[in-house]
């Protein structure tokens, strides 16, 4: 097997990409992209180099560009499971999934214990009888001898791949053991969370927003917001398939503008604080210049980043122009979706009911929050509607953002863009309503959620549903 050699820390080409990513950083994105291309030139025969420019490449969103790093650092280490695993990641968001089931397989083969490998290649089809790896997953599971992180990964995979089989039972039983596991490993305290929200609420109130007025001129920014695994990526392709949009993904750049332009902060009480009174034109153009780097070239340009939803206020003093797109879910399909994603990063409160119950219903305060002092600057999405009545409602979307209606809207499967989200797989298939009313799969098993959810005032499922 041939093995990528550890990178020496005082070559020239690990200095060269410190300073990317540190252009990274600061949103100089222009210049981090000449600086990729000369180091990838210069190191073409260095897979350790390739693959670590292909991680900066798939941060800049620049999928194509990371697919061809990984592509030469395969043909260099054919035999490296890293190679191949980076690979079929890139592959994953290009939309190649035979291909990345195949890399996948190969990963697998060469080295067992990837048990990411293992949990990634599960998202990438629905198992069938004929096409599962159930036996696999359970003989996986028999044998890693409690390793957390096998117990974790495996877990979620046989929790999805029973599901879809039908299994319900030993399904929620699989994934409840996995993300006991999950949560167990994190220091997270959701009360931190809720606390954070209210004090948004609190700091941006009526008075301050009074002013605020959405303008309708274009170019625009348009945010795509809302809980993760709540159609916020089926909202973001629907419009990214019109020849006048172009989506950027999922962005850190408003979160690293209002940390830029609020000056050093101590912690999230702060910088709310700061927040409140900062240069909020200043914000803008900040966030602007952030935008311009990315050179998309779309008249309007989606940052699809779901925790968006916090800033709403900071985007409607900020960018008076952008559009916000809020998607909604009902509340138990959407934290069931959740709750049996393994997310990679972020959204620490899905792994349990309880984390789940208090971060919903701190969601809708603050989303009932900004209805109420923001009076129609948000285009609410219902996603059980999308999906009853995709026509209708793409239409009044597409029109709601500013532009004119293009049926190529309704084909959004077609889109080739790159995705990067839980829901890439998902996405490129046509709009389908089987996560509908899903989770009463599970009604015993999501008793407590739905209790704490029932107590708090929130319906537990979106009234064409119920």
């Amino acid at each position: 097997m041939t093995m990528l050699a550890r990178p020496t820390p005082s070559s020239a080409w690990e200095r060269s990409l410190t300073g990317a990513r540190a252009l990274l950083q600061a949103g100089d994105y222009t210049t981090a992209r000449d600086e990729l291309e000369r180091v990838e030139r210069d190191v073409v025969r260095d897979p350790a180099a390739l693959l670590a420019i292909s991680e900066c490449w798939t941060h800049l969103g620049r999928h194509a560009n990371a697919e061809r790093a990984c592509r030469a650092a395969v043909e260099i280490a054919p035999g490296d499971q890293r190679a191949l695993y980076a690979l079929a990641s890139t592959l994953v968001a290009t939309g190649e999934v035979e291909e990345a089931e195949q890399l996948y397989d190969a990963v697998i083969a060469r080295a067992p214990s990837d048990w990411d490998a293992w949990a990634n290649r599960s998202t990438l089809r629905r198992a069938s009888p004929e096409h599962n790896h159930l036996e696999a997953l359970c003989s996986a599971l028999a044998g890693c001898s409690g390793d957390p992180h096998a117990r974790v990964a495996l877990g979620y995979a046989l929790a999805r791949e029973l599901e879809d089989l039908g299994r319900h039972s030993e399904s929620f039983a699989a994934l409840a053991d996995a993300a006991a596991a999950r949560r167990a490993r994190l220091t997270y305290r959701v009360e931190q969370d809720v606390e954070t929200m209210s004090c948004i609420a609190a700091a941006f109130d009526r008075r301050l927003l009074s002013a605020t007025a959405s303008t309708a001129s274009a170019p625009a920014p348009v945010f795509v917001l809302g809980l993760p695994r709540s159609g916020t990526t089926l909202v973001d392709r629907i419009l990214s398939s019109h020849p006048d949009v172009v989506s950027l993904g999922e962005l850190p750049d408003f979160a690293l503008s209002v940390m830029a332009t609020a000056g050093g902060a101590s912690d999230k009480a702060e910088l709310i604080k700061r927040s409140v009174s900062m240069d909020h034109a200043a914000l803008g153009t900040e966030y602007r210049r952030r935008l311009a780097g990315h050179a998309s070239g779309g008249r309007f340009v989606i940052d699809k980043t779901p925790l968006n939803f916090l800033y709403v206020g900071l985007i409607a003093l900020a960018l008076p122009e952008a559009r916000i797109v809020h998607v909604r879910r009902g509340a138990m399909d959407g934290c069931y979706a959740m709750l049996k994603s393994l997310f990679r990063m972020g959204y620490p409160f899905s792994y349990s009911l309880d984390d789940l119950a208090a971060y919903r219903i701190a969601y809708e305060r603050l989303m009932a929050h900004w209805r109420a002092v923001l009076p129609g600057r948000m285009i609410e999405v219902d996603y059980e509607v999308l999906v009853r009545d995709q026509a209708a409602e793409s239409r009044r979307l597409v029109e709601a953002v500013g532009l004119a209606w293009d049926p190529v809207c309704l084909r959004f499967e077609a889109n080739r863009a790159p995705v990067a989200t839980a829901s890439a797989i998902q996405v490129r298939q046509p709009i389908h309503a089987r996560s509908v009313g899903l989770w009463r799969r599970y009604r015993e098993q999501l008793a407590p959620l739905a209790e704490a959810l029932a107590r708090a005032g929130i319906p537990l499922e979106h009234e064409a549903v119920a």
